[in-house]
């Protein structure tokens, strides 16, 4: 990569730069999650406030993504990396600082905004850096530092908020903001076809593209809380993100100089590697949400215990990920990318077959494998999806794609709570109907529990409420193993799914 002065940079130190700030966020995503009973505690606010320190982020993160490229040429894309850096580490250290919910939750956006552009930005300079044929490799690396953030996250939150402070999680950001401003300073330079340009400011798009995703992300985050569209407060923000999103579209067509080139569709293999991301962040995001829920609500484990669990996942990534590089520098990706769907579908499965009396490796070989399944579809999805991108346009399309991979997991998010909340009445009401008196089965077990409760010391009325109530208990627990169960055969269901439109990912032309 070079700027007017024709100035050579290794590639290697391009990655390394760019991957500091990039790491940064996709930490930051993840590590506020488990100290957000602290923040409660110590900011006096209940637990629909609190969640907003990660919805206040996310929306705002979600915004920034898809005009990513717009402002990079806007501005100049070292200037804007720089300046995204910057107010990433100022409002991690406002956060730190923050006397009362009301201002985290604004220093949250100003970081939500900051770091929505460094994944994409980091992503584009990292494609420009390599050679086309080398840009599946490029893409395993970056691929490693998105998947061990995962893993890092809240692990280290944890031990960050047990020992220190949960304002802690945010001052370790600055030491490192500091050292990526310093690199990106010295290693990244604007190449001579991404000129800083003057063109009329595209303020219809921008106001809408805000409306729609802002509200689109608040529906996924709440609807599930207020009952849906039951909620005249979910229909609203429906009605508003769908009307603001297709007046963005036709808006965007229409411009000039768009704030986002949705031109770039008519490239099947972009279009079609849209909606194939979107459709595992789908099934990423459900099944990392769910697993760590069934181990902690169901099987007792503690955060700890669960993050042992899914730990090894991300490990297998980071292991297959330089693997699938080096093989799809030399052949076609979409095997690769089959056999990862199938391996994840698979593993998803395998995890419909749990039980409440489930050994920890039970647990642990089906999430490595899925971790490995996606260690082999995001490296030459990403190739496959941007390899016919101008170069001048790569900021835009990794802002898009990195938008709708996140757009589909909070979609997965919310569908697989709803589906949770749903199953687990209905298989309630199911078991329910075989507890009763002519059970044989029933009868047995009601009096060994009643039996027990009379050798505790409880009289003979007391000792057969507590053994309707373990039997209620039980219950209980058996639909919500069921519920569980059925949503991860779904989510398998899904990646199969994908399958037929692998079809549309061509051999990359390699665009100049």
């Amino acid at each position: 990569m070079t700027d007017d002065r024709t100035r050579p940079v290794n590639k290697w130190l391009i990655t390394l730069t760019v991957m500091i700030p990039a790491f940064m966020e996709i930490v930051d995503t993840s590590i506020a999650n488990v100290a957000l009973p602290h923040m409660q505690g110590n900011l006096n606010a209940g637990t629909d406030e609190v969640t907003w320190v990660l919805t206040s982020y996310l929306i705002s993160n979600a915004v920034i993504m898809p005009m990513t490229g717009w402002l990079a040429r806007m501005f100049g894309r070292k200037r804007f990396l720089i300046s995204c850096i910057i107010m990433f580490t100022f409002s991690s250290f406002l956060c730190g600082m923050a006397p009362n919910l009301g201002a985290l939750v604004f220093f949250r956006i100003l970081q939500g905004a900051a770091g929505g552009a460094l994944i994409p930005m980091s992503q584009a300079i990292m494609m420009e850096s390599f050679p086309p044929q080398e840009g599946g490799m490029a893409m395993a690396i970056f691929g490693i530092g998105a998947m061990f953030g995962p893993v890092v996250g809240p692990t280290l939150g944890g031990w960050i908020t047990d020992n220190m402070s949960w304002r802690w999680i945010f001052y370790i950001n600055i030491p490192v903001g500091i050292l990526a401003v310093i690199m990106a300073r010295y290693f990244i330079f604007d190449p001579p076809y991404l000129k800083r340009h003057k063109a009329s400011i595209d303020y219809w798009g921008l106001a809408l593209l805000t409306l729609g995703i802002g509200s689109l992300q608040v529906v996924l985050d709440k609807g599930q809380q207020d009952d849906w569209f039951n909620s005249s407060f979910i229909i609203t923000f429906s009605v508003i993100s769908v009307v603001s999103l297709v007046l963005f579209v036709y808006t965007e067509l229409k411009h000039e100089h768009p704030i986002v080139n949705l031109r770039l569709f008519r490239d099947a293999a972009f279009a079609s590697g849209n909606f194939v991301m979107f459709m595992v962040g789908f099934c990423l995001y459900g099944s990392v949400v769910m697993l760590p829920l069934f181990l902690q609500t169901l099987m007792g484990y503690s955060a700890t215990n669960a993050g042992l669990v899914m730990a090894p996942g991300g490990i297998a990534s980071v292991i297959v990920m330089p693997a699938v590089g080096a093989y799809i520098q030399r052949r076609s990706g979409r095997w690769i990318i089959l056999a990862g769907l199938v391996l994840g579908a698979i593993s998803l499965f395998f995890m419909r077959g749990f039980t409440l009396q489930a050994s920890y490796w039970d647990f642990v070989w089906p999430r490595v494998m899925l971790g490995a399944a996606l260690g082999m579809i995001f490296p030459p999805l990403t190739r496959l999806a941007l390899a016919n991108i101008p170069r001048v346009e790569m900021g835009n399309a990794t802002g898009i794609y990195n938008l709708l991979r996140n757009i589909g997991g909070s979609v997965g998010i919310a569908l697989s709570a709803t589906m949770l909340t749903r199953l687990a009445q209905f298989y309630q009401a199911h078991l329910a109907g075989h507890v009763n008196p002519y059970n044989p089965l029933l009868q047995s077990r009601f009096r060994e529990l009643t039996e027990a409760a009379v050798l505790r010391g409880l009289e003979a009325v007391s000792s057969q409420k507590a053994a309707l109530g373990i039997l209620y208990r039980m219950v209980e627990r058996e639909a919500a193993l069921l519920a569980y169960t059925r949503i991860f055969w779904v989510l398998g269901l899904a990646f199969l799914a994908i399958i037929p439109f692998l079809y549309f990912l061509r051999k990359p032309r390699y665009a100049p």
